[in-house]
């Protein structure tokens, strides 16, 4: 929890909290008294007991007349993030979401997944909600229908028939994200133990999805044009994994779009290996061109549709849909109905005013336009500081790219954070761990000058200090690196 203020009092405050959350003073223990604290802190009497005050009124700890405080016999719930520095968890997927989440919005984050909101459609959302504020009562407060907002799912099934997938209305089911869309058809496609493809490098939400739901990871390599096909043919004859989940349009992380071939290989081998296929079109938005669609090849039979509006509307607006086989959308809304009961009707509402909006089409394209330049400038400053993008994308917002022989991105993320600077590392989204030299860069948030800067400072460093480590005698540098990796 960030101290209310800078002062002595709020550090020792955080200190003490911490360390009672993370039971390295369990309940009962004594806290040091109050001359001993102020001495070995180097503060006054009085800022120790302010401190203690402090904890005391929060329940955290207690006063006891002529022996001191002690911690109280029922202490706060256990906190993963307290047991150690916040840049020892960079690698974890989900701490690099709560980075990207809780910073500052003027903090610089390269690493996130969502665009800057001076990008996003701010005058649509605005006339949405003057228009849903005259709304009909019911509107802003009742629960909505099971399937979610039956105009929505009209719009959606011909949005989605402009991408080649058939999809009637009564084949989508809303959700409140994307994410909770992968989530459902986790709960109703899987049990624990199962084995589930994903390639080499993926969406790192995958991984944590899967690893809540005790699946068995498998993946097979990423090339610029899809999976690898010969190894997703032999894994699939050797794990017999039952899903398969992947992006379609633009890959995230490495920007690479799905080739015609590819895809029709992928489904003929799900076909004849009886693998069901979730895919994420969550950028589908982000293409002028449309790249293949599985659901479009397949008709929806063996291949679910999962998407939000989240990168290209408002992540505020939390609603997302399934567009799946007819008979298989009466058991997702039985189980969407016990797990969260029903999706935000007053979200459908917005996003669809949005959605239908006549500038909704002009905000997309200058989008595109956007990260078209976003995406030239950014491939051009990243080579210039000596990272090499693996593919240029088409379309979207990632470019993924590998560092300099011998350095390990985790190590320039954590230098990154020290500046205040978010990063994504390549092991972040490699189940394998074995991107140990790519990073993640979001290019609509690579416009300052600072992160290159920073980029071109850390490697330079870092190639000084494999100079000095093949030398005699050579100290460690602050920057780990690995001498003569290799590419």
């Amino acid at each position: 929890m960030t101290p209310p203020d800078g002062t002595l009092v709020a550090q020792l405050v955080q200190e003490m909290r911490g360390r009672i959350s993370a039971r390295t003073l369990g309940p009962g223990t004594r806290l040091p008294s109050i001359r001993a604290q102020a001495a070995a802190r180097g503060v006054s009497k009085t800022t120790v007991v302010e401190a203690y005050d402090r904890l005391a009124a929060e329940g955290v700890v207690e006063s006891r007349r002529g022996s001191g405080f002690y911690v109280a016999g029922h202490p706060p719930p256990f906190s993963l993030a307290a047991t150690g520095p916040k840049l020892d968890r960079e690698v974890d997927p989900l701490w690099v979401s709560r980075q990207s989440l809780e910073t500052p919005d003027d903090a610089l984050k390269p690493g996130c997944g969502w665009l800057p909101s001076s990008w996003m459609p701010e005058a649509s959302l605005r006339r949405a909600l003057r228009v849903q504020a005259r709304a009909d009562v019911a509107a802003l407060t009742d629960y909505g229908n099971p399937l979610g907002l039956a105009p929505l799912r009209e719009h959606l099934a011909r949005r989605l028939g402009g991408f080649g997938v058939p999809a009637v209305p009564g084949q989508i089911l809303l959700v409140d994200s994307g994410t909770q869309a992968v989530d459902l058809l986790c709960r109703f496609l899987l049990e624990p133990g199962v084995a589930v493809l994903v390639v080499v490098r993926c969406y790192f939400k995958f991984r944590a999805l899967l690893r809540a739901h005790r699946a068995r990871v498998v993946s097979v390599p990423y090339t610029p044009t899809g999976p690898d096909i010969a190894a997703f043919a032999q894994v699939l004859e050797e794990q017999k994994p039952r899903l398969y989940i992947t992006n379609c349009g633009v890959h995230n992380p490495t920007g690479a779009s799905l080739s015609p071939v590819t895809a029709h290989r992928v489904l003929k081998l799900a076909e004849q290996h009886q693998l069901t296929i979730i895919e994420d079109d969550i950028f589908a938005d982000f293409e002028a061109e449309p790249s293949p669609r599985l659901a479009a090849f397949d008709g929806l039979e063996r291949v679910v549709q999962a998407g939000s509006f989240s990168k290209t509307v408002s992540a505020s607006l939390r609603c997302g849909y399934i567009a799946a086989r007819a008979d298989w959308i009466e058991g997702l809304t039985d189980l969407k109905i016990a797990s969260s009961f029903s999706s935000g009707r007053l979200s459908a509402e917005l996003l669809l005013t949005v959605l239908q909006d006549g500038f909704y089409r002009k905000h997309v394209e200058a989008l595109r336009a956007k990260l078209a330049g976003a995406m030239s400038q950014a491939n051009a400053r990243l080579r210039a500081v000596g990272l090499t993008p693996w593919v240029i994308p088409r379309a979207g917002m990632y470019l993924w790219c590998e560092l300099p022989a011998g350095l390990d991105a985790a190590e320039i993320a954590r230098h990154a954070l020290e500046e205040g600077i978010v990063l994504a590392p390549g092991n972040v989204f490699s189940p394998a761990q074995t991107a140990e030299r790519f990073l993640r860069f979001n290019v609509a948030q690579c416009t300052d000058p600072r992160i290159f800067q920073m980029l071109d400072s850390t490697i330079s460093r870092a190639a000084r200090g494999a100079a000095q480590s093949s030398a005699p005698h050579a100290r460690k540098t602050p920057l780990a690196i690995r001498p003569g990796a290799p590419m």
